[in-house]
């Protein structure tokens, strides 16, 4: 399973920590100063899950994050995953029209 959500894109991303020393000057000290700053990661909030379509009558398994759960709840299943492309649409079978008995 990929390390992304399928259905935003969102991945992990870098960024910094700074470390700080010092009182607050409200607290009575001479104020905060910056010692260090220091690489992290920030990570999407993902999770696996089988998700039952039924127009397909079928479950997919995708892994997205808790926000993209949330646009699944609100634009549904099958939109959903039909515009992040990971099922195909439904093709729609033609019904035959009934033939007429010859008399």
């Amino acid at each position: 399973m990929p390390n992304y959500c399928q259905i935003t894109g969102a991945k992990a991303k870098s960024g910094n920590r700074i470390h700080r020393s010092g009182l607050a000057k409200k607290k009575g000290g001479i104020g905060r100063h910056v010692t260090k700053v220091v690489k992290r990661v920030f990570r999407p909030n993902l999770r696996k899950k089988r998700i039952f379509v039924p127009e397909l009558e079928t479950w997919v398994k995708v892994t997205l994050t808790a926000r993209a759960l949330k646009t699944i709840d609100k634009n549904g299943a099958y939109n959903t995953l039909l515009a992040a492309g990971l099922i195909d649409p439904v093709k729609k079978s033609k019904k035959a029209a009934p033939v007429a008995a010859a008399n």
